[in-house]
């Protein structure tokens, strides 16, 4: 009985011992649930089962967040984001670019410039030009570098943070600023 029990790693061991925490919570409530509405007090000893697995929960919740946060940090280092994205943008070129020459027809400060004779080969060339070097950009490996870097240290500064319990004194997150009515985006997401 215990060989299968020393055979587990400690992932697997929390994950065991998380689970019989959330199965024995869940019991305790459908239990003391069950009795209350019959008229009963709750039990002693599913009230007791009840703090015990709370408390147990609580034990088990940062170094259980800590482990999937290195395992997360693990995978993100093995991809290559940029590149799927670079293949993204290849797959839907001829789409970008002609929708990179509608909206720039669109765009109230771009009338007057549209009167000139070539504006449809200069908008064309430039959205060709701008995305062969996004591309180009984004199939770099340097590129792919930075972003895991981004992540990698996003990571590292999540779980130093979930170590040393920063996150339980912080205020909420204030909402994001609204955006300006100057700002260059779709009239539609104005109003």
């Amino acid at each position: 009985m215990s060989q299968w029990l020393e055979d587990l790693s400690t992932l697997q061991v929390l994950l065991l011992i998380g689970g019989v925490l959330v199965g024995g919570s869940l019991l305790a409530a459908l239990v003391g649930a069950v009795l209350v509405r019959l008229g009963m007090r709750r039990p002693w000893v599913v009230d007791r089962a009840s703090r015990l697995s709370f408390r147990l929960l609580g034990l088990v919740k940062r170094p259980l967040t800590i482990v999937v946060l290195d395992e997360v940090a693990a995978v993100i280092q093995t991809g290559h984001y940029t590149k799927n994205i670079s293949d993204a943008l290849l797959e839907n070129h001829d789409e970008l670019k002609s929708l990179v020459a509608e909206k720039v027809r669109a765009d109230p400060n771009a009338r007057l410039v549209s009167k000139l004779p070539g504006y449809d080969a200069i908008v064309g060339e430039v959205s060709e030009t701008v995305l062969r070097v996004l591309i180009d950009m984004l199939s770099d490996p340097r590129m792919d570098e930075l972003v895991s870097d981004l992540l990698r240290n996003n990571l590292e500064q999540i779980k130093l943070a979930v170590r040393d319990r920063a996150h339980e004194g912080a205020a909420p997150m204030k909402p994001a600023d609204p955006i300006p009515a100057s700002a260059p985006v779709d009239r539609a997401r104005r109003s």
